[in-house]
């Protein structure tokens, strides 16, 4: 289809990205909601020795169904795959609001997260194909909003759902919104039918399930179901670098490959990678361990969890808006993956040092510093990953990406998770003993059940808390300064729509299919 001359209008873009958002913010949402009503929905349905699966069955489900979901777009079409990702996600969010016992709870949050699996690639890929990456930093701001507002909203809509209306509309609250986002996207948005040319790498899709699944089971039970030298965890870690071994041997055979290996010979893709890892290390960890000291130690009320981060994702958020500005006037970037390294190692470091006696002021100041390193990261990775490849390897360029960071955040917690566990107990016998300890309760105790202890027992707590949190951000503050490292290596190649480039050149040709595809969306 002809490019108009005036090009596509602004106003018909504006609403397809105001659909993709609302898509965005039902996936991130909806764990937030469900977080708050956990212990309401254990107290009905029982099953608390399975409660962590409510959680691990949702995350390995969206972890496993990311690259698929990238491939069968680039195979078969966006919209399509976008559109049933949704359906698949509102379908397993009523099933979960009728769920009458702890293992169908579990199994419809499997059915919710091989939709939201399809979720984030496919509001990440669309925009990758309506918008050139010259022109995308204008709307990071509006992405950036979207998990603030999922972050600091979630808890608080989770907790008055749940008081109100009952645990079960914390699900059933997801189909408005999903109704929204179906209609708008099923009415404005229009791209270019694709026809495959090859089959799906079912053998590699199959692969890559299992090397996921692996790695998140090792990363979500290692030191707390089973021991790290335990039977299983060394049968999950051999069983995961076996799949990938035949997962990498598989794609280099398959004709259509569910993630093709040429995508990482790019050096910014593979740089990408590895920084959105860091990041979604940095960002869970810091999301869930941040409350706790607050709650713990500062003496924060529960309630109000997600206005704690509020300093965190302020920052985020308005510099992430300067950012794209910034890009889509010069169409330089090479300097915010570096200015945001630089900024997540000081921000953790600071946060390392909070002790008893830091103020709630300076504990925001440290969050808003992490925050502002998350936000020179957050998008940048995204839009320089998808500048890194061909438009035809768009999905599978953004569902790698979003799987990288996925999987960086699984890693973030389990292992901030151990080293936080172990350091509270650590503390606790130092001061108390281990008779003491061992009755003191466990390490996630908030601020109404602290009230209730013995002044001896809660100081020895909250400074465990504070010498655990040490230890975790130090550990975060380690594996930031990676990405930092790999920052100065990325090649500041030009972003596609920035600018004449060269006839022929990959650049044009992207810009050129960019313009195509913002063309064909309704006015």
């Amino acid at each position: 289809m002809a490019v108009p001359a005036d090009g596509p209008k602004p106003r018909s873009v504006r609403v397809v990205l105001l659909a993709l958002m609302i898509a965005m913010l039902l996936a991130m949402l909806d764990n937030m909601i469900i977080g708050t009503a956990m212990p309401t929905i254990v107290g009905e349905l029982g099953g608390l020795e399975h409660l962590s699966w409510v959680v691990t069955a949702y995350t390995l489900a969206t972890a496993a169904s990311t690259p698929i979901w990238g491939k069968i777009g680039d195979m078969y079409g966006r919209k399509g795959s976008f559109l049933t990702s949704i359906v698949i996600f509102l379908i397993g969010s009523v099933l979960s609001g009728m769920a009458q016992d702890m293992g169908q709870l579990i199994g419809f949050r499997a059915i919710q997260g091989l939709g939201a699996g399809g979720l984030m690639v496919g509001v990440m890929a669309i925009i990758g194909d309506l918008i050139p990456p010259r022109e995308r930093g204008k709307y990071q701001g509006m992405m950036a909003g979207v998990m603030a507002l999922a972050m600091i909203g979630g808890p608080l809509v989770g907790g008055t759902i749940t008081d109100h209306m009952g645990w079960r509309w914390s699900f059933y609250i997801n189909l408005p919104l999903g109704a929204v986002a179906l209609a708008m996207v099923t009415a404005v948005l229009h791209l270019p039918k694709k026809k495959a040319k090859g089959k799906i790498d079912y053998l590699g899709a199959a692969l890559l399930t299992v090397a996921i699944t692996s790695t998140v089971l090792v990363t979500t039970w290692g030191g707390t179901e089973y021991a790290w030298a335990s039977a299983e965890i060394i049968g999950l870690i051999v069983t995961g670098v076996l799949s990938i071994a035949a997962f990498l041997y598989v794609e280099t055979k398959a004709a259509e490959p569910v993630m093709p290996l040429h995508i990482f010979r790019s050096r910014n893709f593979t740089l990408m990678s590895v920084i959105g890892f860091l990041v979604g290390f940095a960002m869970f960890g810091g999301v869930l361990y941040l409350p706790l000291f607050q709650q713990s130690v500062q003496g924060a009320s529960a309630t109000n969890s997600g206005l704690l981060l509020l300093p965190m994702l302020l920052s985020m958020m308005v510099i992430s808006l300067v950012a794209g500005r910034i890009t889509t006037s010069s169409g330089k970037y090479k300097m915010f993956p570096i200015l945001g390294g630089a900024l997540m190692v000081v921000g953790l470091f600071l946060l390392a040092t909070m002790d008893t006696s830091t103020s709630r002021l300076m504990s925001g100041v440290y969050m808003a510093v992490l925050g502002a390193g998350l936000g020179f990261l957050m998008q940048i990775t995204m839009l320089v990953a998808q500048n890194s490849v061909d438009m035809k390897d768009m999905g599978v360029a953004s569902s790698s990406a979003t799987l990288f960071r996925t999987l960086g955040g699984s890693f973030g917690v389990a292992l901030m998770g151990s080293l936080f566990t172990s350091q509270v107990t650590r503390t606790m016998t130092d001061r108390l003993g281990p008779e003491a300890a061992a009755k003191s309760g466990s390490a996630q105790l908030d601020a109404a059940s602290l009230a209730k202890l013995p002044e001896v027992v809660r100081d020895a707590y909250q400074h465990a808390v504070a010498a655990g949190t040490h230890s975790a951000f130090l550990l975060g503050a380690g594996i930031a300064l990676i990405g930092f490292v790999a920052a100065w290596f990325v090649k500041e190649v030009p972003l596609r729509g920035a600018g004449p480039a060269a006839a022929g050149s990959k650049d044009a040709d992207g810009a050129a299919a960019a313009a195509n595809v913002q063309a064909s969306v309704a006015h």
